[in-house]
């Protein structure tokens, strides 16, 4: 069982949701972001994902775009990723790590060796945004070799024609986005949720996450209740940010305020999946 199946199975098995973390690689130095991941799991994170940056991140919105160039100043690569990841690993053997991004990097690494390395490193899913199903020939094959989880992104206007090509294409499990358009613009409308996952559970036997719109622990406790978890991200970032100097480095507050927000978020997806139950 991967990593990804297993934590799922066994929050099921405890009644409640998901917290999936996400935060921009080298976001806004490697060694401040690799301090933040390896906190993640004590602070209550489930599932990490990690952002790779890129110069072009069409589904990004303006907090996770600064991300990525601060990502980027700081030296950001895909093999200094994979680097970042493996560090993790050395103190973290449980939670799962997804990477999300643009297929661009992961092409011009090589899609077969960028699988390889990644799995090695100790990643078990990826998010590739702009390859759909109907594209990802290149991908797939060299992803499932590798016990790689290919994560799909299913918005409100995936309609019931297309809706069983992306399931069936999806492994470890569904992220939900409530809201169309790009991240963190917009917070998500709770009244089409719960219709909206149970749509999905029809077709499907996989976890579903919900994110793009998630900002408040109330905002995540309800998604998480909703579905089988929430992903925040750009709260996250915004948090990072505030706490930077004036030339963006970070600071002694750094590390510990998001560490803290993620603390927050966690036990409100707590209790909300005790009170639910």
């Amino acid at each position: 069982m991967s990593r990804i199946a297993a934590r799922f199975a066994r929050l099921r098995a405890e009644g409640r949701g998901a917290l999936v973390t996400f935060l921009t690689a080298f976001d806004p130095d490697r060694e401040t972001s690799l301090a933040i991941l390896r906190g993640l799991p004590a602070a209550g994170a489930d599932v990490i994902e990690i952002g790779v940056p890129f110069t072009d991140p069409m589904a990004d919105g303006p907090s996770v775009q600064k991300a990525g160039q601060r990502g980027l100043k700081a030296g950001a690569t895909v093999a200094g990723i994979l680097a970042l990841v493996r560090a993790l690993r050395t103190t973290e053997q449980d939670t799962p790590v997804v990477l999300m991004g643009y297929y661009n990097p992961l092409l011009a690494y090589g899609v077969t060796r960028f699988c390889a390395d990644a799995a090695a490193a100790g990643v078990d899913g990826l998010i590739i945004v702009d390859v759909p199903p109907e594209e990802a020939d290149e991908v797939e094959p060299h992803a499932a070799a590798h016990g790689l989880d290919l994560i799909r992104l299913i918005a409100p206007t995936t309609d019931e024609a297309r809706l069983p090509r992306v399931l069936g294409a999806t492994t470890g499990f569904i992220y939900y986005v409530s809201i169309t358009g790009i991240t963190g613009t917009r917070s998500a409308d709770y009244a089409s949720l719960a219709p909206a996952v149970a749509a999905l559970k029809r077709h499907t036997d996989l976890p579903v996450a919900i994110g793009f719109g998630i900002r408040t622990p109330e905002q995540a406790a309800i998604a998480a209740t909703v579905a089988d978890g929430a992903v925040v991200g750009t709260a996250l970032v915004d948090t990072l940010a505030s706490t930077l100097d004036a030339e963006g480095r970070a600071t002694a507050e750094t590390a510990p305020k998001v560490l803290a927000q993620v603390a927050g978020l966690s036990a409100a997806i707590r209790a909300a999946r005790k009170v639910a139950a």
